[in-house]
């Protein structure tokens, strides 16, 4: 761990301030690097509620409900799991590139995907989507349809069921799903580098921005950027340890919940 994790860690903190703080606050707060970052939080904050919608209603039916196509829908969530994220990108610029199947279409309304924004909101949206789901599904299923049942049988329509019933229930997996979700979409870098064009100031994220700069042997710069991106992720992970706390405390009191239903009455001390 001190090896894989906190040396290297290290080494980004002591290079992006080898040549002093106001150098590494310089490479951060220059023109490129700050349309570098809300590129990066703008992708985040179009794809993470968007998988939100996604993963709730995917889980939701695939834990609640049979049907058919359920496998194929399960499998399709994994997808950009067994898919690499440069293969992603590819196919995002053989359906949406100039020359594309759909690029004489979106040329002719003057739309641009690939090398522009949507086509990083895209590949973003692509290699975050089972995040959310991922996280839900299990729960949801090993909480069963109980409780939904009953509601139902109290006269609850669908939308309060969800809403009252079993949204409380997963939401601090939901949380853990998002936090996943957000750190993948600021740290990807294979599916963006192909759709992006690496325009700096317009379309470059910031694991983008980093590799221009390291390419251009400004290292210390390189550094800094990298040192902001590491901290952006080490926030990520304090709050993933915090939800994954409170996600086992729901867990141990779903448990004993249960474990106090089953019990005969005569049995409880």
């Amino acid at each position: 761990m001190l090896l894989l994790l906190v040396l290297p860690l290290a080494v980004v903190l002591h290079e992006a301030l080898k040549r002093g703080a106001p150098a590494a606050l310089a490479a951060i707060t220059e023109p490129d690097a700050l349309a570098a970052l809300r590129l990066t939080l703008l992708a985040a904050a179009i794809a993470v509620p968007l998988n939100i919608v996604f993963g709730l209603a995917a889980a939701w039916a695939l834990a609640k409900f049979d049907f058919r196509g359920k496998n194929i829908l399960l499998t399709l969530i994994d997808l950009p799991f067994s898919v690499s994220p440069v293969i992603a990108g590819l196919v995002f610029v053989l359906l949406f590139g100039m020359h594309g199947w759909f690029g004489p279409w979106l040329l002719a309304r003057d739309l641009q995907v690939i090398f522009a924004v949507p086509g990083i909101v895209l590949a973003t949206l692509f290699v975050t989507l089972p995040f959310v789901a991922r996280e839900l599904i299990p729960l949801m299923q090993a909480q069963g349809t109980e409780q939904e049942e009953a509601a139902r049988v109290l006269g609850a329509g669908g939308l309060a069921m969800f809403w009252h019933v079993t949204l409380p229930n997963v939401r601090w997996a939901l949380l853990h799903g998002v936090i996943l979700c957000n750190a993948r979409a600021m740290g990807e870098f294979g599916a963006v580098s192909i759709v992006s064009g690496h325009v700096r100031g317009l379309t470059n994220t910031l694991p983008l921005h980093i590799e221009i700069l390291h390419n251009e042997y400004q290292s210390a710069a390189a550094f800094a950027v990298a040192a902001l991106l590491a901290g952006l992720a080490l926030v990520t992970l304090v709050l993933k340890v915090w939800a994954e706390r409170r996600l086992d405390q729901q867990k141990h009191a779903a448990t004993a919940r249960a474990d106090e239903a089953t019990t005969p009455q005569g049995a409880r001390p």
